[in-house]
């Protein structure tokens, strides 16, 4: 992360099972026990996604969990979450949305001088054989690691 940042979580599925065409830094409209539940770290983006709903896109799925010393008004953990973007880039957004086999995906979330930020990416689903290509390479590179490592300790 860059200075003045602070990581709160990442979408490793995402990763997995999509191919990111390009990815996008945008705000999000919070309540105030949810900023305080994301400073503890206490939410994922697991099964989550973005959708554009007329000239907004909201993040659907992200889970928040309720804020511990949140009274009686304390937030939803499931609920839709408004993204903060420029009018442009909502409408290119959405442009490429509608093309077939894309969608919007949360890669992960932080906190960017104290504001928090989730970056989403415009990504293709990935087939089941992309998948295994992707294990098989990632396998490859952790042996060539081992293999490093074993050499340089004797």
């Amino acid at each position: 992360m860059a200075r003045g940042q602070k990581f709160i979580c990442m979408n490793k599925k995402a990763l997995h099972d999509y191919h990111v065409e390009e990815s996008i830094e945008a705000g999000i409209a919070l309540r105030g026990t949810e900023v305080k539940s994301l400073r503890a770290g206490r939410a994922h983006l697991k099964h989550s996604y973005a959708e554009p709903v007329g000239d907004e896109i909201f993040l659907v799925g992200v889970h928040i969990a309720p804020y511990e010393g949140g009274s009686y008004n304390n937030h939803d953990p499931e609920r839709r979450r408004k993204l903060l973007l420029h009018r442009h880039q909502i409408r290119r957004l959405a442009g490429r949305v509608t093309e077939k086999g894309f969608t919007l995906v949360p890669l992960k979330m932080y906190f960017s001088r104290g504001r928090a930020k989730v970056e989403i990416a415009i990504a293709k689903g990935k087939h089941t054989y992309d998948k295994r290509e992707t294990l098989k390479r990632k396998e490859a590179e952790r042996e060539v690691e081992r293999a490093f490592k074993e050499s340089r300790r004797r």
